[in-house]
């Protein structure tokens, strides 16, 4: 028979059982854990050391939400601003919805399994758009732990399924048909492509490329800043155009350039401050524009 109030039992087989509050699953039901000792006394006796450590831990412990506010803030301090608007807005559309209001010492690995799965499958975002959610999750756990949290949310066992996308390459007669086509009345625009087809550069480093960068005596291209339209926060405008270092060391790079793409370029070269695609210092091309006039 029960202890009332106490959950503690007799069980057939003789021993005692007592059980106490774990975590939330996934689903908001409770999940509980069971200590087990020969008499009532022992049970009692774990029970109550068990229950004091949960209760710490929950003491310790405050919603999601703050810790994502707090670590977003030092995010702010010290990474590049598409960075943190990256973060943001991963924190805003994806995990503040659905963690924003738990205790983050009570979110398992299973509740946050089940949230990328449905990412996955729901709503069907890519697995590089889920990885990125799951990457965000770490850091502010990993944030949360290291000011004290008790976090039982283990994430080495969490892991996000990789669906390859096939990409779409040109054969050898459309390259060449392309190539062609590039080459006559040409435009600026028609030039950055041209010279995108030749050396693999992305569309942010096209967009911020400077004919400066370009060494046409030495046959070579310097690729050191990108462009890219960011989400701005407190302020009466939504976006702005953010012209910075690429993302890694690996990206700021010299890529030697073919002698007839040399020759052609001779043709269209401007001052070293104006931007390839505009042929003008205070004017610049964003991303977006370029996307637009590649799929023309």
């Amino acid at each position: 028979m029960p202890r009332k109030g106490e959950n503690i039992y007799k069980r057939k087989d003789g021993r005692w059982e007592g059980r106490y509050l774990e975590c939330y699953k996934a689903d908001g039901k409770a999940k509980y854990r069971s200590v087990y000792a020969p008499t009532y006394t022992e049970v009692k006796e774990k029970l109550l050391s068990f229950r004091k450590s949960v209760v710490q831990y929950r003491v310790r412990s405050y919603s999601l939400a703050k810790y994502c506010s707090e670590w977003l803030g030092i995010v702010k301090l010290d990474r590049k601003p598409s960075t943190y608007s990256k973060y943001r807005n991963i924190c805003a559309k994806h995990i503040l919805p659905r963690f924003g209001g738990m205790n983050i010492g009570l979110i398992s690995a299973e509740t946050v399994d089940k949230f990328l799965e449905d990412k996955l499958r729901t709503e069907k975002l890519s697995s590089r758009t889920v990885n990125g959610i799951l990457c965000v999750l770490k850091l502010i756990f990993g944030y949360a732990q290291s000011n004290g949290a008790d976090i039982i949310c283990n994430f080495k066992s969490i892991h996000v399924r990789n669906t390859k996308k096939e990409i779409q390459v040109l054969s050898c007669d459309e390259h060449k048909a392309f190539s062609e086509y590039l080459q006559t009345d040409v435009t600026l625009y028609k030039l950055g492509i041209y010279l995108s087809l030749y050396t693999g550069i992305r569309i942010g480093e096209l967009s911020a490329l400077k004919w400066g960068n370009i060494d046409i005596d030495n046959g070579v291209m310097k690729i050191t800043k990108t462009m890219q339209r960011i989400q701005v926060y407190d302020s009466d405008v939504k976006t702005k155009v953010v012209i910075a270092e690429p993302k890694s060391q690996c990206s700021r790079r010299e890529i030697p350039l073919p002698t007839f793409l040399c020759d052609y370029l001779k043709g269209y070269r401007a001052s070293d401050n104006c931007f390839l695609l505009s042929g003008n210092a205070e004017k610049h091309v964003e991303p977006r524009a370029m996307s637009y006039q590649f799929k023309k």
